[in-house]
């Protein structure tokens, strides 16, 4: 199959490097604008907030959370490795199993969501039944991500071109059409712990995508600057991430208790004209595909760097079809058996993953920017015997640490709501908690790291890491 990726975990070498810096921004653009951004913008209205804070919250949550996630980005055409192995220098050869189970359990949840939102959009639209929607969607993704790397930044592209001039007018539509309650841009109506439960969620949903973000980026040449990298994925993710925010916490707010996420794109839609809102539902649902398909592709690859951590692996072409298929089976069966008890707490799961990622994308890029400075001996990140060692305890203690400080601040809805939360009156701020501690802990235990030596390592292993690469092909 002609543009069939072949490669996965392993090193992409100098002469494979390729692609345009700018392909980055609309790629991170289309995998936010896609409606499962749309259900994170919710929140500030249904905890009791107005419109106006709810809308501050979400960008501020966003511009802060892609922050973080931006600067994995600049990784991948450092390294030319996927984000999630680059937890081996940290946390060590076994140790990155810590991460890499959390990260394996949020691309099957993000996609059990995605799936039940594209099979609800479809069957809403052209019918057939949910559950053989979630099965067209499953399968298509499965071979788009199989095909990988470049078809997956082509069809982002088309699918962002469409998006502009379709959700374009919707979001004119939804501005000018509809009507929200008395009190919506009141000032006076700030209230802490909607605006934090908001802003954290929206923070979580952003920093989550950094376990992605090199992925798409290591095929691209080392010559990019760390800066331009950040740049065009930085603006590409916020933009996106917005954009859908903020139609969603103004469709909720038009909506109030009615809301429900295909029914009310729908009938926005049709405020345009009769027949627009099935338009947007089944444009919807290519997006939903397309990020379908970076999930299972970006599971695929944790689950092999899982397997490796065991025994050593060979990544070729089988090994990938057999991970993708894998990670497409679990999310089918998935959301086949999701109940509406599962969609109802996607808010929590967004929490959950936050309170997950918050300490290792502290310590990943404490190491990276600070401790190392982008030096590594990419080679012996491969190697079981290496100089990262097995387990790596500076990366692990400070996650540990990290995450254990923020408990007392976590506010989970009805599930678990910490002392020092119930203080604030149910605010979160663990995210301010858990980043500097993890970061500067780590920062602390590193200071003997000999940054010097591990990089005669890697010059003295360079040739044999490009011979290595191309032998693999």
């Amino acid at each position: 199959m002609p543009g069939l990726e072949v490669r996965s975990i392993d090193y992409v070498p100098l002469d494979e490097r390729h692609g345009k810096l700018w392909h980055l921004g609309p790629l991170w653009f289309m995998s936010n604008a896609q409606i499962a951004t749309l259900a994170v913008g919710l929140i500030g209205i249904t905890e009791g907030g107005n419109l106006l804070w709810s809308l501050v919250a979400i960008v501020t949550g966003t511009l802060l959370g892609t922050f973080f996630m931006a600067f994995h980005s600049a990784q991948g055409p450092q390294l030319g490795l996927p984000q999630m192995i680059q937890s081996r220098p940290q946390f060590g050869y076994v140790g990155a199993l810590l991460v890499w189970l959390f990260a394996y359990v949020q691309y099957a949840g993000f996609n059990v969501f995605n799936t039940i939102l594209a099979g609800q959009a479809l069957h809403a639209t052209v019918h057939g039944g949910v559950r053989l929607w979630v099965a067209v969607v499953t399968v298509v993704a499965l071979v788009i991500a199989l095909v990988g790397y470049d078809v997956i930044h082509r069809a982002e592209r088309v699918l962002t071109y469409v998006f502009l001039v379709v959700f374009g007018i919707f979001t004119v539509g939804v501005l000018v059409n509809l009507h929200y309650p008395p009190g919506s841009f009141d000032v006076g109506g700030f209230r802490w712990t909607p605006f934090l439960a908001q802003f954290g969620v929206v923070a979580g949903y952003q920093i989550s995508w950094a376990i992605y973000v090199s992925d798409y980026s290591r095929y691209l040449p080392p010559g990019v600057t760390v800066r331009k990298t950040f740049y065009w994925t930085y603006f590409g993710s916020a933009l996106g991430g917005i954009w859908l925010m903020v139609l969603g916490a103004l469709l909720a707010a038009w909506a109030g208790k009615d809301f429900d996420t295909i029914r009310s794109i729908n009938a926005a839609g049709d405020q345009v004209f009769d027949g627009f809102g099935a338009v947007v539902l089944l444009f919807a649902a290519l997006g939903l595909v397309s990020v379908t398909a970076l999930n299972m592709y970006g599971g695929s690859l944790t689950l092999i760097s899982a397997i490796d951590s065991f025994r050593k692996v060979r990544p070729t072409l089988l090994v990938r079809l057999l991970t993708i298929g894998l990670t497409a089976a679990l999310s089918l069966v998935g959301a086949l058996a999701a109940t509406a008890h599962f969609l109802e707490n996607f808010n929590d799961f967004l929490l959950l993953v936050l309170y997950l990622f918050i300490p290792w994308t502290a310590v990943n890029l404490m190491d990276y920017y600070v401790v190392r400075r982008g030096h590594y001996a990419v080679a012996e990140i491969f190697n079981p015997r290496g100089i990262y060692g097995r387990w790596g305890a500076h990366g692990i203690i400070a996650y540990l640490v990290g995450f254990a400080v923020m408990i007392p601040f976590f506010s989970v809805g009805t599930l678990f709501v910490g002392p020092a939360a119930k203080a604030l009156g149910g605010a979160d701020i663990s995210l301010f908690v858990g980043l500097p501690v993890s970061a500067l802990l780590y920062w602390g235990l590193s200071r003997s790291i000999d940054v010097a030596a591990e990089q005669r390592i890697a010059d003295a292993e360079a040739a044999e890491l490009e011979r290595a690469a191309h032998e693999h092909r």
